[in-house]
């Protein structure tokens, strides 16, 4: 089509598109692709004529009335094609039909779901005198076959998101038509002009349902299914102390963030793209967001109409190199009071630690500031020792201060006139973890402890370091704090308060549990080899099962093998992530959903109680309310994670409760109590395994075992060695 016309071919990208897998038919996909007709079959049919200039780009091409008339002639040759080679698809074809239904890209999906809600077939809609089409060409609306399938009917509902883009061209296309050609037309509004289908916010098949089922009632009374409606509609939730409790994302055990992110006293920072947004929920005088490349701007303009003299903006190292440093141009020529904070940490790190494209370095990124014409600029870094042999590199007048100076540093710069830089270098956490486990950077040996007898729980270590890796421990004794050595990336910030309770080990390794495994393997082995097998599912519909839990513990993993388990069953499968921060300690949704035929799987997300079990690796993020939306009583089983799992407000607050038992009891008022079963995970891995790393993946296991997950025992082994990543220990875990 594309090369055809001339024309750009775009495709809507929602997120239950982009962030989901599924099975597909390739064969089939080929199959129609095979069908096409070439460009000289087109012409043959259509009698289209491109112009004798052609309808593609030339150089010169510019600004001209021969660009619109060409744009013209580009739209033509859309509509011959798409004539002769449709995108479209008939869904319900019906030659008698009095009434349509238009849907379109995602929305038709959701549509199919409220049909199989409403127990009504595409035979009983031929049956009863409705006609659906799924648009695959949402603009321009090829023309015959809508005025085909408009022909004897009197109203036509669009089902689409957002905007009426489909709903408008079908008004104007027939709008001059014979009476007996001219449907009246409902989508965004009804025939009154009364809201119907809502452009606001996203659809479901739960938000289309009433929608669909009034309208198929109105037009036919034995198409009436009023009463299946209510099963399909957000529940009532319970509300008590857990819903004070958030799975927020957080910086990562020792990132760079934790530090550079402060400022001092009285002052305030602006956000802007990357981790380091996590500051804005952190009590840092931290706000705002705004575009790449257009850090400050808004502070231009608003330092115009305020008494405050000075901002801070933070500015990833990534983040400038892509346009960043356009922005403190700006700064420049509009003669600001701002400090540009480039936090130079060595990655992309919120999108997996990935490098910057192209070439950088602090001195390079020094120098081309100096160049643009900023006042001053400042250098910290956790080994500023390094930089004594590089100072040549830098511009006349760069200072060098080690990270604890930050504080006196930033006072400095808040009070000189004009843009002024501060680049704190830091190598992002993660990406020490993964280069020191590549062999690339050297691991430092010494280890902090603390030490709980000493210890007095008033948590100055997590606010000294704001660190993740510094958690509450309960004691006989109340709650003290210890560090997580599994999490720990050395940073070392969590001991620079004045605290006789740390200890520092160097050269040692933590210790690790040796586990039922480490013990009598062959014990083990034989203990797994005598469980029952769970019983088989009767398939009568899709089987949708909801798993949730915390970023970076490997809950998409167990969708992932899930989904391809049914897939190598021979089964239909789709999995639906929505992580958003979780890579950084967020909460995490994954959502598969399965069926034995294709026909039974149509939208990916699990829609308003009609998810057949959860598996609640983190009982935060399960008692959440997107998730007990998933949730049916007396249909929905929960296996839930009874793990204390620490969330964000933990480390700024020492007495932070996770009301573990006002969370079961969300659980349990949801599904019925008879209906949640719990265990703890964590206490499993460590007791059989030796240590946690591989929870949730044991939590996969024991779900399968009490039959809450439809696919073979062979299937999932084999997804777990197609996965290729800790191969032995996921098998383990999951036995």
């Amino acid at each position: 089509l594309s090369r055809y016309s001339g024309a750009w071919v775009g495709f809507t990208a929602l997120s239950e598109v982009v962030e989901s897998a599924a099975t597909v038919d390739l064969d089939e996909t080929l199959r129609r692709a095979s069908q096409w007709q070439g460009a000289d079959a087109v012409r043959a049919a259509t009698g289209h004529a491109a112009p004798a200039d052609g309808l593609h780009y030339r150089w010169p091409d510019l600004p001209s009335l021969g660009i619109e008339t060409r744009a013209h002639a580009k739209l033509a040759a859309v509509a011959a094609f798409a004539q002769v080679n449709s995108i479209d698809r008939e869904i319900v074809t019906a030659p008698r039909a009095t009434v349509g239904i238009v849907t379109a890209g995602k929305a038709h999906l959701d549509f199919m779901e409220v049909l199989r809600r409403l127990a009504i077939t595409t035979a009983q809609l031929a049956e009863h005198g409705v006609r659906v089409v799924k648009l695959g060409l949402t603009f321009p609306i090829e023309a015959t076959r809508m005025r085909a399938f408009a022909e004897g009917l009197t109203q036509i509902l669009v089902v689409e998101e957002k905007g009426p883009v489909v709903e408008q061209q079908i008004k104007n296309l027939l709008y001059n038509a014979p009476a007996s050609m001219r449907p009246q037309v409902l989508g965004k509004t009804d025939e009154q002009g009364r809201p119907l289908v809502s452009a606001a916010g996203e659809l479901r098949p739960s938000r289309l349902i009433e929608i669909v089922a009034d309208w198929l009632a109105r037009h036919d009374a034995g198409l009436d299914r009023r009463d299946h409606v209510r099963d399909f509609t957000p529940p009532e939730l319970l509300a008590n102390a857990g819903d004070a409790v958030k799975r927020q994302p957080y910086f990562c055990a020792g990132c760079p963030h934790n530090t550079s992110t402060k400022v001092p006293e009285g002052s305030r920072a602006a956000a802007g793209i990357g981790c380091h947004f996590m500051a804005a929920w952190m009590d840092r005088s931290t706000a705002g967001i705004i575009q790449m490349g257009g850090e400050g701007v808004d502070w231009v303009s608003h330092s115009m109409f305020t008494r405050v003299p000075h901002l801070f903006q933070n500015l990833g190292d990534g983040t400038y190199f892509h346009s960043g440093y356009l922005a403190i141009r700006q700064a420049v020529a509009a003669k600001a009071t701002i400090t540009y904070k480039i936090l130079f940490n060595d990655a992309v790190a919120m999108t997996g630690g990935q490098p910057v494209d192209g070439a950088t370095s602090v001195d390079a990124i020094a120098r081309q500031v100096e160049s643009e014409g900023v006042k001053r600029v400042a250098v910290l870094s956790d080994d500023i020792g390094k930089y004594d042999v590089l100072r040549g590199r830098f511009p006349a007048g760069t200072t060098f201060h080690g990270r604890d100076e930050l504080d006196a540093v930033q006072r400095e710069l808040r009070a000189t006139p004009g843009v002024t830089v501060l680049i704190y270098e830091q190598t992002c956490a993660a990406e020490k973890r993964r280069r020191r486990k590549k062999g690339e950077l050297a691991d430092p040996p010494r280890r902090l402890f603390i030490n709980e007898a000493v210890c007095e729980g008033c948590g100055d270590c997590g606010v000294q370091s704001n660190c993740v890796a510094v958690l509450p421990h309960e004691t006989a004794f109340g709650r003290k704090r210890r560090i997580d050595q599994t999490a720990c990336n050395k940073d070392y910030s969590c001991a620079k308060g004045f605290c006789p309770s740390f200890v520092g080990v160097s050269g040692g390794r933590p210790r690790r549990h040796s586990g039922i495994l480490g013990r009598d393997a062959a014990a083990f082995e034989r203990a797994v080899a005598a469980l029952p097998m769970p019983a088989q599912w009767q398939w009568t519909g899709p089987y949708d099962l909801l798993v949730t839990g915390v970023g970076g513990t490997g809950v998409v993993t167990v969708g992932a093998l899930t989904a391809m388990a049914a897939h190598l069953d021979g089964h239909s499968a789709s999995v639906l992530d929505f992580m958003g921060f979780a890579q950084k300690g967020g909460a995490v949704l994954s959502f598969v959903r399965l069926a034995d035929v294709p026909e039974r799987l149509n939208q990916v997300r699990i829609d308003a109680q009609q998810a057949d079990a959860m598996l609640a690796c983190d009982l935060v993020v399960g008692a959440s309310a997107e998730a007990l939306n998933t949730v049916r009583r007396g249909r929905t089983r929960i296996l839930a994670n009874e793990h204390p799992i620490p969330v964000a407000e933990s480390v700024r607050n020492p007495d932070a409760d996770l009301h573990v038992s006002a969370l079961l009891e969300k659980l349990r008022f949801a599904a019925g109590s008879e209906r949640v079963q719990t265990f703890d995970a964590q206490a499993l891995a460590l007791d059989f395994l030796g240590d946690t790393v591989t929870a949730n993946v044991l939590a996969l296991g024991f779900a399968w075992q009490r039959g809450l997950v439809p696919v073979s025992l062979a299937a999932l082994q084999r997804a777990i060695e197609l996965n290729g990543v800790a191969v032995e220990a996921n098998r383990l875990a999951f036995a």
